[in-house]
């Protein structure tokens, strides 16, 4: 398809809420004021958040992300990302007498306290996620010795634990609601004594992003999900969008990766962004779809969100 043939009528279904979540945005601010407060270079160990626009972004303003805090000179600031770390890189920090400012999500550090409670109880912990994933390493390492990590039904349906009456089950904060809940139900039908968390791991943004998705997928012969590919949450998206039953999903970092021929065909657009996508590049697609005659938006609101956290204390100033 070409800009000249494009639909009569092109429509595209805004989903809502979409883009940053609490976490993210509070991530962003820190580095942001640290930048302030302390001047470049601040470290970041690891991708402050999974967005490759943010992480340019915030090295053009003096931000240099490291794979460890042994890359960090000695007495230098260091900023934890979003995703949290285990105390190991704690006690490293504090070797290396690092300034150190912890931007953990809160539904994050939620996870880990959780962690430590069952662990502190003697019992194994089944923490539903992708291994290679930073906060499943990150919560992995509050309990080494008594936490597996259960990628899917699949694996639950083999996973070996010492006492079937001592289980309990945590997960990443950014999967699948439905994914999730069927791993869930394999280990509860294998161990009927499972304890669960207090409440869900799965954080209210990552819910309700794709509750929205559900809500348009079926209406939409294509979804966009702006987001980063490895973004665990954008990548979720797009699978929600095609069990909905779009035709079609497709995982963008922003308007300049969509092909055109995708379009063909396609008069209801679907789109959405992943928890650590500034607004901007949701504007940026938008704008795209308009100059090739997509121009009626109708917005798919699944829920409100008027969630918030405070920065850390090290960078609030005092009354």
């Amino acid at each position: 398809m070409t800009k000249t043939e494009v639909p009569a009528v092109g429509r595209v279904l805004l989903a809502a809420p979409r883009g940053y979540c609490a976490g993210v945005a509070r991530a962003v601010t820190v580095v942001e004021r640290a930048l302030e407060l302390y001047g470049a270079p601040v470290y970041v160990r690891h991708e402050i958040v999974h967005n490759q626009y943010v992480v340019r972004t915030l090295e053009r303003k003096g931000a240099v992300f490291v794979d460890e805090a042994d890359q960090v000179p000695e007495g230098a600031t260091v900023i934890f990302s979003a995703h949290g770390v285990a105390p190991a890189v704690h006690r490293q920090a504090a070797d290396r007498q690092l300034h150190t400012i912890d931007a953990t999500c809160p539904l994050v550090t939620k996870v880990h306290k959780e962690a430590e409670r069952f662990a502190r109880d003697d019992y194994d912990i089944l923490l539903i996620g992708h291994e290679d994933h930073e906060e499943v390493i990150g919560t992995s390492g509050e309990a080494p010795e008594h936490i597996t990590v259960v990628d899917g039904p699949e694996q639950a349906a083999t996973v070996e634990v010492r006492d079937p009456d001592k289980v309990a089950w945590l997960s990443q904060t950014t999967l699948s609601v439905d994914e999730t809940l069927a791993t869930v139900a394999v280990l509860k039908a294998r161990f009927p004594g499972l304890k669960s968390p207090p409440s869900d791991d799965i954080c209210y943004a990552t819910q309700n992003r794709q509750a929205a998705v559900k809500q348009l997928g079926a209406d939409a012969d294509l979804v966009l999900v702006v987001g980063s590919r490895n973004s665990s949450n954008s990548v979720r998206l797009v699978e929600v969008a095609l069990e909905a039953g779009a035709r079609a999903a497709r995982l963008v970092d922003g308007a300049e990766e969509i092909d055109e021929a995708w379009l063909a065909g396609v008069r209801t657009v679907g789109l959405t962004s992943g928890a650590s996508v500034p607004d901007l590049l949701v504007d940026e697609v938008l704008t795209w779809l308009a100059e090739r005659g997509y121009h009626q938006v109708e917005v798919v609101r699944a829920a409100e969100e008027h969630q918030h956290f405070a920065l850390p204390r090290t960078l609030t100033p005092r009354p």
